[in-house]
């Protein structure tokens, strides 16, 4: 098997110290580098081949989810695995959005990492299995709802924060209506709530 090159970004010098031995003792990994912020990455990625980059999401300069999207744009064939101390959905849902192809916590095992680079290199998703990660894994495979162009322009509204009553009169329909499409929206992303919906839409590039 050809070794798969990786980069580590994280501004814990113990953190990085940890991985790099951990990565030693797996025979297949090639550590290509380490960056303790995402300007020190980015000069690398410039200079050296890497595979997957396993990207801190709190670094001292730019996010890890803002520096994930730059290395998306910039390297498109490189993936991106984030890690974190975190476990909120929203930064996963943003990792996932910029393009990250899984999402580590710290506590992770050797084993769980390795299976994380794996997938990744094999261009599937991967998601801690530290996460209570249900809701977003079935989100992130559902296939994009179809819905109605009115749908759409009621989405757009409500992801610029918009209520019931505002929707109405821009649109010139109903408040009834308006809630009726909402409704609708719920229903069709399967969520509860209008913040993972507006989530969800994003994921899907719907607004």
């Amino acid at each position: 098997m050809e070794k798969i090159r990786l980069l580590i970004v994280d501004d814990h010098p113990m953190v990085l110290e940890g991985m790099k031995a951990m990565l030693q003792l797996i025979n297949y990994i090639e550590l290509a580098g380490t960056a303790g912020n995402a300007f020190d990455a980015i000069d690398l990625l410039k200079k050296v081949t890497v595979d997957i980059a396993i990207v801190d999401i709190n670094l001292p300069d730019i996010s890890g989810i803002e520096l994930t999207a730059k290395i998306k744009k910039e390297f498109p064939r490189v993936k991106v695995l984030a890690m974190s101390t975190f476990k909120e959905r929203s930064y996963i849902s943003q990792m996932i959005q910029n393009g990250a192809s899984g999402y580590l916590v710290k506590s992770a095992s050797r084993e769980e990492i390795e299976e994380a680079i794996l997938c990744a290199h094999e261009g599937k998703l991967y998601l801690s299995v530290d996460l209570n990660s249900v809701d977003i894994t079935r989100h992130l495979n559902t296939p994009v709802p179809v819905i109605s162009t009115r749908e759409k322009e009621v989405l757009q509204l409500i992801s610029e924060g918009l209520t019931n009553p505002q929707i109405a009169e821009q649109l010139f329909i109903s408040q009834h209506t308006v809630d009726t499409h909402r409704k609708n929206l719920l229903a069709k992303f399967d969520v509860n709530n209008t913040a993972s919906l507006i989530k969800l839409a994003a994921q899907h590039n719907l607004i």
